[in-house]
């Protein structure tokens, strides 16, 4: 239970990130206008992701499903970055 439940924190704070990074940049428009509604549906989203975590057989599932999903937000935010789509 406790693996899944720092995992739920830990990477489930990344995942949450990255969503947050993407719902702020993909709308149309300055990302600085999606920012403030972007900021508060981080701590939803956090939760979310801590109780997303609890569905998973074991702790290193967990790890290893949540820690890959927030690694490919985060390539993603990077690729969108790199390839001039976002500012």
């Amino acid at each position: 239970m406790w693996p899944r439940a720092f995992a739920g924190l830990i990477a489930g704070l990344f995942v949450a990130a990255a969503i947050t990074g993407l719902a702020a940049w993909l709308p149309p428009g300055p990302w600085a206008f999606a920012l403030v509604p972007s900021l508060i549906a981080f701590i939803p989203l956090w939760m979310l992701a801590a109780v997303w975590a609890f569905s998973f057989r074991s702790g290193a599932r967990a790890w290893g499903v949540m820690g890959a999903c927030a690694i490919g937000g985060f390539l993603l935010l990077w690729l969108l970055r790199l390839s001039g789509v976002v500012q």
